[in-house]
């Protein structure tokens, strides 16, 4: 994971247009007790600035990013790792990390390709 500059808090880049992540920032929201996340759609300009700043190109992500200590996590990692900072019983899913990135990643990209049939898009 590339090093990134320090933020205060945990920070969700997310799909703006999508449905499914808009539903499940809402989810983090409503289930994050200490307010420990903060969010930014990948479409805005600070979610681009994060990225350039950090030579990361936004056109190959998935849908999500997680920055967290100085490190930026995507796909089935950050998810995971978000869910860990959510506390009990969403917390639990991080035990799902033992299973290899590669299996992850493939549930994570196949759920994503089918983000906008299964669950539709806003238009901006």
């Amino acid at each position: 994971m590339p090093k990134i500059a320090t933020y205060q808090y945990r920070i969700i880049l997310f799909d703006g247009v999508c449905n499914l992540c808009n539903s499940s920032v809402q989810f983090v929201i409503k289930h994050d007790a200490n307010n420990k996340f903060k969010f930014a759609a990948l479409q805005s300009e600070y979610a681009k600035n994060i990225l350039a700043a950090h030579q990361i190109n936004a056109e190959k992500l998935s849908s999500l990013v997680l920055i967290e200590d100085q490190k930026i996590y995507t796909e089935s990692t950050g998810a995971l790792r978000i869910a860990k900072n959510l506390g009990l019983p969403t917390s639990l899913l991080y035990v799902f990390i033992i299973i290899p990135p590669f299996i992850r990643n493939a549930v994570y990209k196949y759920i994503a390709r089918n983000r906008y049939k299964w669950f539709g898009k806003k238009e901006e």
